[in-house]
C-alpha cells in the first residue's frame, strides 16, 4: 500500500477485487493455525458461564502474549474506532475512584475477530465530569480498557444526544418525520440542538486528533457523528476515514425535509468509505447527493465538482455466531431450555423480542396474532406468544403512551382467549440475560419479527444461531435490513397488513418438517458465514484499498494553477494570448446550495461577472496582450456582455469571429456545411422538453442544444439515455454529425467542430488583422469545457500523458503555423530545441477559405493576403503556456482552478500587474 507504513507485499494487485481475495485468503490462512488454541480458550471461558470474559479480556490485553496474538506475517495497524457510547458504563465510586462494566454491544463483538487491529474505543462513558480530578481518574482506569472517553457536559448532551439526535435525526432516518410542535419553538429549538450536534462532532474529533498516529484508521460510527469526517479531513487530509451507519437512510424525499441536509451530506462524503447495512440505504444516499447537492453519483459512490470519489457500498452486519451456539452447551442455558419445555408442553411457542419503541411494531404483531386467534379456533390452547420488550425511553410521553397502548391490547386478548390456566400472550417489560435469551431462542418455534423500519435487526440473526436442533420458522418484516440478507429462508410480510402477518403465523406453524428444514438451513449458512468479525474485517480492508485506489486517482489530477508564477512569467513576455472561456468561468455564480435544479432563470442570463469589467478592461488596453472570448455560446450572448471590450469573440465553438472593434460577424464554417439535419433533431428536442419538465432547448445557428440542468437529474439522464437511442437510430443516422453529451446536456453539431479544431482558424484571423512585431511567446488558456472541447488545452501541446490520448490534436494542428511576411520586420526564430516552441501552420494556400459576412445575410468575401515569405508565429516555450480546466481536477489541461472566484481572482491579479508595469496608478476600472 504506498504511502502506508504499516503495507506487507509491495506488489499490489491491478484490481480492487484481486487486490481484497489475496488479502482475505492471506488472513484466512493465517488464523487457521492458530484457531484451535483460540477457540479452547474461548470455550473453557464461556462454558464456565461468564458472558463477558472474551469482551473485557480483549479490552484488557495487550497485544502480545494474548490468545489473541497476532501472527508475524499480518502487521498490526491500530484501529481508532470512534461512537458516541463508549463500549464500557462508568460509575463513580468516589473522588478519584471509578468502576467499569463492560457493555458487551453488536460493534464490540465485532471487533473482537479483527485481530491483525489493535482497536482503540473513542467516545463518551454516558456520565457527567465536570471536575479535573475525576476526568483524569476515570481516563486513566478507561485506558485499561483500551477505552479513551470525550467528556460531555449536561448541556451539550441535552441537546446534541437527546435533542438533535434522537429527536430529529433518529426518527427521521426511521421515516417517523420531524418533530411537529409549535414552529417557532420548533426552529429554535432545531437550531441550538444543531449548533450543539456540530460542537459535539467537533469535541469528539479533537480527541481523536490528539491520539492520531501516521497510518491509524479511523472508523466513525452512526448518525450522532455525522459531521465527524469533515471535522477529521479539515484537520488532516491525509487521515484515513470511514462512517457507518447503523440505522436505515431514508429516501431523498424524507432527507430533504431536514433543514439541514446539505451541511451533512458534505460532511459524511469528506470520509474516504461509507458505509451501510443494504444496498436500498446506499442507493437512498447516493440519490440524496445527486438531488440535493446536484453531485454525480456512479456506480462505485459519489463524485464531487473536484472529481473526489467517496466510495459508498454495503456491508451488512452478522453476530458472533458461535457465541451463540456454544452458549447452548453451557449447563445453564440446558436447565434454562428443560425448564422452558416443561411449562411450555403442548403448545407452539411464538417469540418477540423488540425494544419498546415505534418502528418495532410490537402493536402491529400483536394485533396480528389476535386475528390469527381470532381465524383459527384450533390453535387458540396450542400456541402461546411470548412478547420481551425491553424499556427505553421511559421519560418520553410518545414512549409512555406506546406501552399502555400495548399492556392495553395484551390485557384484552388474554382476556378474550385466555383461560383460568393459561394465557395466549406472556409479555415482559425487561431485558433477559444472555443465556436466559439463548433458552429461550432455543425453544421457539415461530420467531416474529415485525419491524416497521429497522437498520438490520440482528434479533434474527441470534434466533437462528440457536435453532439448529429444532429449526424454527422465522417471520421477518420486509422492512428490516435483515429481510435482504435472510429473505430466501424466512417468511417476509408488511407489518402493516395485519391480515398478511396473520396468515404467515398460520404458514409458519402448519409448515412441514421439510420445508422447515430447508429455509433453517439458508439462513444458518448465511448467519454462521458472515459473521460481525467477517463485516468488521472487510469494511476496514474494503478501506485501506479505497485510500490506495485514491492515491492512484490523485496521480490523474492536475495540480492547481500557479498564479504567482503564471503572473510573473506574463509579465516577462512581450506578446501574449489570453484564451477565456465564458459559461461557469466568466459568468455569475448561481449558489443555491441543497435545492433542486438551481436558479433557472438567473442561471440562463449569460450574464458577464460584473467585478470581471475592470480586469478585463484594463487587459484589452494592453498592447502586448490579445484577448478571446472562446465560448459555445451565441453570438447574442457574447455582444451582449463583451461588445464594449476591444477583444476577439469567437461563438458557438469558433465557427462564428469578430473584433469588437474591427467588423462584424464571419464564419469560419466552411461553405458547404450541411444543416439539413436541424428541423427534424428539434422536433426530437422539443419532444423531449415536453416529457421532462423544467428542461430547454437552446437553438443556435450550427448546433442545438438540450438541456436538462434544472430538471430532476435522474429523470433527466433517463430521458437523455432514451433521446440518444432515438437519435441515432432516426434523425442523424446518416448525417454527418456528432453527438457532445455533457454532464447534464445533449449537444447535436456537424462533424469535427469543437473548440480545438477552430483555433487555427481563429489564430490565423488574429494575425491576419494586424502585423506582429515578434511572435507569441506567453499563452493561457482557461475555461470550463465539455471534454470533446479539451482539445483547446492540447492545441499548443501536443505532448500528454498516455490517459489524455483521446484529446490529442489533429494531423492539421501539426502543421508548421508560418504566416506570410508583412511589413514588419522578421522576428527572430523559435528556438529549435523547445518543447513548447511549435512551427505550427495556421493556414496554407490551399485550405484558405471565404470568409462570408453572416450579419448582414450577405456573402461578402474577404480578400487573401499575399504570400511572399513566412516565419514562426509561435515562439511558445513551456513555462509560458497555462492551459486551465475551471472545476475539473481531471482534465488535459495543465493546471485547474477551483471556481469562477477564483477566476475573477486571477484575472484581477494579471490585471495589476499589466498596470503595475505601464506604472500607471490609476485603479482598476468599474
Amino acid at each position: 500500500m504506498p504511502g502506508n507504513k504499516y503495507s506487507g507485499n509491495s506488489n499490489i494487485p491491478t484490481s480492487r477485487t484481486s487486490r481484497l481475495l489475496e488479502v482475505r485468503q492471506l488472513k484466512r490462512t493465517s488464523r487457521a493455525s492458530i484457531s484451535n488454541e483460540i477457540s479452547d480458550n474461548n470455550k473453557s471461558t464461556e462454558l464456565g458461564g461468564h458472558d463477558f470474559s472474551r469482551v473485557e479480556r480483549y479490552l484488557e490485553d495487550a497485544v502480545a502474549g494474548s490468545p489473541y496474538e497476532v501472527p508475524e506475517q499480518l502487521p498490526t495497524q491500530r484501529l481508532l474506532v470512534v461512537a458516541n457510547r463508549l463500549p464500557v458504563s462508568a460509575v463513580r465510586r468516589g473522588e478519584d475512584s471509578w468502576s467499569l462494566e463492560i457493555s458487551a454491544g453488536g460493534l464490540v463483538s465485532a471487533l473482537l475477530g479483527v485481530k491483525e487491529f489493535e482497536a482503540r474505543w473513542i467516545g463518551w462513558a454516558g456520565v457527567n465530569v465536570p471536575d479535573e480530578v475525576g476526568q483524569k481518574a476515570l481516563t486513566k482506569a478507561l485506558a485499561e480498557k483500551r477505552c479513551i472517553p470525550v467528556f460531555l457536559d449536561e448541556e451539550i448532551v441535552h441537546q446534541y444526544y437527546n435533542g438533535y439526535c434522537n429527536n430529529i435525526l433518529w426518527p427521521l432516518f426511521h421515516y417517523l418525520g420531524l418533530p411537529q410542535e409549535d414552529r417557532l419553538a420548533t426552529t429554535r429549538s432545531f437550531q441550538s440542538q444543531f449548533a450543539a450536534y456540530k460542537k459535539a462532532n467537533q469535541m469528539f474529533a479533537d480527541v481523536v486528533n490528539k491520539h492520531y498516529e501516521e497510518g491509524d484508521v479511523v472508523w466513525c460510527h452512526d448518525y450522532h457523528l455525522m459531521f465527524l469526517p469533515e471535522c477529521l479531513k479539515r484537520h488532516n487530509s491525509k487521515m484515513k476515514v470511514g462512517w457507518f451507519l447503523h440505522t436505515p437512510f431514508p429516501s431523498s424525499e424524507i432527507h430533504r425535509t431536514l433543514p439541514s441536509r446539505s451541511e451533512l451530506l458534505r460532511a459524511v462524503l469528506a470520509a474516504d468509505l461509507v458505509g451501510f447495512h443494504t444496498y436500498d440505504y446506499a442507493r437512498h444516499f447516493v440519490s440524496a447527493c445527486t438531488r440535493i447537492l446536484g453531485l454525480e453519483g456512479t456506480p462505485e459512490g459519489v463524485e464531487d465538482e473536484q472529481g473526489r470519489l467517496t466510495r459508498v457500498a454495503a456491508f451488512p452486519i452478522g453476530i458472533d455466531s458461535d457465541r451463540f451456539i456454544r452458549a447452548l452447551e453451557v449447563p445453564q442455558v440446558q436447565e434454562h431450555i428443560r425448564e422452558l419445555t416443561e411449562r411450555f408442553a403442548g403448545r407452539k411457542v411464538m417469540l418477540g423480542v423488540d425494544r419498546l419503541d415505534m418502528i418495532k411494531g410490537i402493536p402491529q404483531k400483536i394485533l396480528a396474532f389476535e386475528k390469527f386467534l381470532e381465524e383459527n379456533a384450533y390453535w387458540r390452547d396450542r400456541v402461546v406468544l411470548l412478547q420481551i420488550a425491553v424499556p427505553t425511553r421511559t421519560d418520553v410521553p410518545e414512549y409512555q403512551k406506546l406501552t399502555s397502548q400495548v399492556h392495553e391490547i395484551v390485557g384484552r386478548i388474554n382476556g378474550r382467549f385466555g383461560t383460568l390456566t393459561r394465557v395466549p400472550i406472556h409479555h415482559l417489560d425487561r431485558s433477559l440475560d444472555f443465556h436466559a435469551l439463548c433458552a429461550l431462542y432455543a425453544v421457539t418455534d415461530v420467531a416474529l419479527v415485525t419491524s416497521l423500519r429497522d437498520g438490520m435487526n440482528l434479533v434474527s440473526y441470534e434466533f437462528v444461531a440457536c435453532q439448529d436442533v429444532k429449526k424454527g420458522v422465522l417471520i421477518l418484516s420486509e422492512f428490516a435490513g435483515a429481510a435482504q440478507s435472510l429473505g430466501a429462508g424466512a417468511l417476509l410480510v408488511n407489518p402493516w397488513n395485519i391480515t398478511e402477518v396473520a396468515a404467515a403465523i398460520g404458514k409458519a406453524l402448519n409448515m412441514s418438517d421439510e420445508e422447515r428444514e430447508k429455509r433453517h438451513q439458508l439462513n444458518f449458512n448465511h448467519v454462521t458465514e458472515h459473521t460481525a468479525q467477517e463485516w468488521a474485517e472487510f469494511f476496514v480492508s474494503e478501506l485501506n484499498d479505497t485510500v490506495v485506489e485514491a492515491q492512484l486517482r490523485i496521480t490523474q489530477i492536475r495540480p492547481v494553477l500557479p498564479i504567482e508564477y503564471a503572473v510573473n512569467n506574463f509579465l516577462k513576455c512581450s506578446n501574449r494570448l489570453l484564451i477565456l472561456g465564458f459559461n461557469s468561468a466568466l459568468t455569475e455564480a448561481v449558489d443555491t446550495p441543497g435545492r433542486r435544479g438551481g436558479d433557472q432563470v438567473k442561471d440562463m442570463n449569460f450574464k458577464l461577472r460584473p467585478e470581471l469589467k475592470g480586469p478585463l478592461s484594463v487587459l484589452c488596453k494592453d498592447s502586448k496582450s490579445t484577448i478571446v472570448i472562446l465560448s459555445g455560446s451565441r453570438r447574442m450572448d457574447l455582444d451582449n456582455n463583451f461588445g464594449e471590450y476591444d477583444m476577439w469573440l469567437a461563438a458557438e465553438h469558433g465557427m462564428f469571429l469578430r473584433h469588437t472593434r474591427r467588423g462584424d460577424w464571419m464564419t469560419t464554417m466552411p461553405e458547404h456545411l450541411n444543416l439539413d439535419w436541424v428541423p427534424s433533431v428539434y422536433h426530437v428536442f422539443e419532444y423531449f422538453k415536453e416529457r421532462t419538465p423544467r428542461s430547454t432547448i437552446d437553438p443556435r445557428d450550427i448546433s442545438l442544444v438540450w438541456n436538462y440542468k434544472y430538471a430532476d437529474f435522474e429523470f433527466g439522464r433517463l430521458q437523455a439515455r432514451d433521446m440518444l437511442q432515438h437519435l441515432w437510430t432516426g434523425p442523424i443516422s446518416n448525417a454527418s454529425v456528432e453527438v457532445v453529451q455533457g454532464s447534464r446536456s445533449v449537444e447535436v453539431r456537424p462533424v469535427g467542430v469543437t473548440k480545438g479544431s477552430a483555433i487555427d482558424r481563429i489564430l490565423g484571423e488574429i494575425v491576419h488583422s494586424k502585423p506582429l512585431k515578434s511572435p507569441i511567446d506567453y499563452v493561457l488558456c482557461i475555461g470550463h469545457f465539455l471534454e470533446k472541447d479539451e482539445d483547446v488545452y492540447t492545441f499548443f501541446e501536443p505532448e500528454l500523458p498516455s490517459d489524455n490520448a483521446s484529446h490529442a490534436r489533429s494531423k492539421s494542428f501539426d502543421a508548421a503555423l508560418k504566416f506570410p511576411e508583412r511589413s514588419s520586420p522578421k522576428p527572430p526564430a523559435s528556438r529549435s530545441g523547445s518543447k513548447a516552441s511549435h512551427g505550427k501552420s495556421h493556414r496554407s494556400n490551399q485550405n484558405s477559405e471565404k470568409m462570408t459576412n453572416h450579419s448582414n445575410g450577405g456573402g461578402v468575401s474577404r480578400k487573401q493576403p499575399s504570400e511572399k515569405t513566412s516565419w514562426n508565429v509561435l515562439d511558445l516555450k513551456k513555462e509560458n503556456y497555462f492551459s486551465c480546466a475551471v472545476g475539473r481536477t481531471r482534465t488535459s489541461a495543465r493546471y485547474t482552478i477551483g471556481s469562477s472566484d477564483d477566476v475573477v481572482s486571477f484575472l484581477t491579479r494579471l490585471a495589476e500587474a499589466s498596470l503595475s508595469v505601464s506604472s500607471t496608478s490609476a485603479p482598476l476600472p468599474g
